[in-house]
């Protein structure tokens, strides 16, 4: 996300945070409609930036026709969403992690159905439209971000 926000003029700040909020309730909450919906209630009961919630709110299915994803943020965050985790995926079973990845390796692993499989690939293609940039670049752009942060992530 805070990768997305330079490239788009957006706030870096605010972008990341909603990033790293995202998911918060996730393993609390994995069910539908509670992930997402409770992790909004707890995020206003802490004074989190309503535009932030929102776009959390934005990045589930299930929330969309009353959270459309009708701005910058909410398309950026539903865009990396499953994107990231595919990536990670993927540089877990190279040895070379994310050092060398290109978009040709992840979309080659995207065509293994086994691999990955709760990853929704037309998530991924649908974010890359919502971002209006090809698939290739897309995949680019996320691999260029998680691997400035790497060492954090583990994936060194």
């Amino acid at each position: 996300m805070r990768h997305y926000s330079t490239k788009l003029g957006e706030d870096i700040d605010q972008w990341g945070l909603t990033g790293l909020l995202h998911d918060f309730d996730y393993e609390r909450w994995p069910d539908i409609p509670d992930h997402t919906q409770k992790g909004a209630k707890i995020l206003r009961e802490h004074g989190i930036d309503e535009e932030i919630i929102c776009a959390i709110l934005s990045h589930a299915d299930w929330n969309q026709e009353e959270y459309p994803l009708d701005r910058p943020i909410r398309k950026a965050l539903f865009a990396v969403d499953e994107l990231c985790g595919f990536i990670i995926a993927v540089a877990y079973v190279r040895p070379e992690r994310l050092h060398g990845m290109t978009a040709k390796s992840v979309r080659k692993k995207m065509k293994a159905k086994g691999f990955a499989a709760a990853v929704k690939r037309e998530d991924i293609l649908r974010g890359a439209d919502l971002m209006e940039v090809e698939l290739n670049k897309h995949i680019e752009e996320v691999i260029a971000a998680l691997q400035g942060v790497s060492s954090s992530l583990g994936l060194d």
